[in-house]
């Protein structure tokens, strides 16, 4: 029997009954497109962390304070005082280093005529704009100079200057007044004039606004705002990605040395690259991607069994004309062959408007709900594929069964 022949017989045997034929592809309809859509929104995020990660710079590199503890008990990372503007010039000073750039921060209350707002003050150095590669909108950030003398002068993120002065204003040159409880200082009413507002760069891969924070120098908030002399952080940018490691390893040997920090005892610092930060996003995305398409290939296992049971009923009602088809000539491959290619058929049929329903679920969530997604090629085959397997491994039974029918047998079945 031709091969053209069977799959004649294959989709009128299907089309003689056409709501079982829908309701059996349901199951594999609903998994494939489930499998689909969860895969896509886990590629989804691992594409927008990569994006966070490019536009962050592949080559910066985080060194935070360490833990400290107090009469035993352990503070946590970044409650250390052991890191210091000293610190960050002798980072300065490394082969490979192109930017650095020292963190003081704080939070404060920030009042301009009568608006207030309560934002990040975020103390840093001049280089922090070229590390992560942010442009001033108005304005320009504070100087060297400014870092030197401490001055009160003020960098707005956008959400900020919103607040307080309202959406387009330009406020440079205006005086804001900061209220904020340090560490060892609990200040009232600073003024601060306002030298520049940032460009807008929305939230960040955490949901943070980023456009949320007032920029000052770090020295100024060491002095003025928070009355210590230690640093929280310090952000570097290696001249070279493929630098990035080498150049981490190098700074956390410069760091030990001026720490004074013996071999074998714990370090008061941390040093982390983009990348470690990443892998670690990543493996959780990963790990949530796959529960979440196993979870969803369970519909696949359903749709199969489905499979299986509408062909063991389609054999039993089609007994005698499997017999029939013996007693003039037909061979059990004939038959066995016949009934493959019905599962394969209901299966694949699944399996393609399931891909179709997985594009377009996967695109409704980007629109309506703004969840970025993607659907690799390589999911769309794998799913295929897998409902192609699926259908054959479950209907390999019925079609076995059939094909073992005795013709005589067969033909007297009632």
């Amino acid at each position: 029997m031709s091969t053209l022949m069977i799959f004649r017989i294959a989709f009128k045997a299907l089309g003689r009954n056409k709501m079982r034929t829908a309701l059996t592809m349901l199951g594999m309809i609903i998994g494939v497109s489930a499998v689909i859509t969860m895969v896509a929104l886990g590629a989804g995020a691992q594409r927008s962390i990569d994006a966070q990660i490019q536009s962050a710079g592949t080559n910066m590199i985080m060194v935070s304070a360490g833990d400290f503890r107090q009469f035993g008990v352990r503070q946590g990372q970044g409650n250390a005082s052991t890191l210091v503007p000293e610190d960050a010039q002798a980072i300065a000073q490394v082969d490979g280093v192109r930017y650095v750039a020292a963190a003081s921060n704080a939070r404060g209350q920030i009042v301009a005529g009568n608006q207030n707002w309560n934002s990040q003050i975020q103390g840093t150095d001049v280089d922090y704009p070229l590390i992560r590669s942010w442009q001033t909108s108005l304005g320009a950030f504070f100087t060297a100079q400014d870092v030197a003398t401490a001055a009160k002068v003020a960098v707005l993120g956008s959400t900020v200057r919103d607040q307080l002065f309202g959406p387009g204003f330009d406020p440079v040159g205006e005086i804001i007044r900061v209220s904020s409880g340090g560490a060892g200082a609990n200040v009232q009413n600073q003024p601060f004039t306002v030298v520049g507002v940032m460009e807008s760069k929305g939230q960040s891969g955490t949901g943070q606004d980023q456009d949320d924070v007032v920029y000052v120098p770090y020295t100024t908030v060491m002095k003025k705002l928070r009355g210590t002399t230690s640093l929280q952080q310090i952000t570097v940018s290696a001249t070279s990605a493929a630098e990035t490691t080498q150049v981490a390893n190098a700074i956390a040997e410069v760091l030990r040395g001026r720490h004074k920090i013996q071999p074998g005892d714990q370090d008061d610092f941390m040093v982390r690259t983009m990348d470690e930060i990443a892998s670690v996003r990543r493996e959780t995305t990963q790990t949530m991607t796959a529960l979440l398409a196993g979870i969803a290939g369970v519909s696949l296992l359903v749709g199969g069994i489905g499979i299986m049971n509408i062909m063991l009923v389609s054999v039993t009602e089609r007994t005698r004309e499997i017999g029939l088809r013996m007693a003039i000539g037909a061979k059990s491959r004939d038959v066995l062959l016949q009934f493959l290619v019905e599962a394969l058929v209901l299966s694949a049929f699944g399996g393609s408007i399931g891909i179709a329903l997985g594009f377009g679920l996967s695109r409704g969530l980007t629109l309506w709900m703004a969840w970025p997604t993607a659907v690799p090629l390589n999911s769309v085959a794998v799913a295929f594929g897998f409902a192609a397997a699926t259908g054959v491994f479950f209907g390999f039974y019925p079609a076995r069964k059939a094909a073992a029918l005795d013709p005589i047998e067969a033909l007297r079945f009632e």
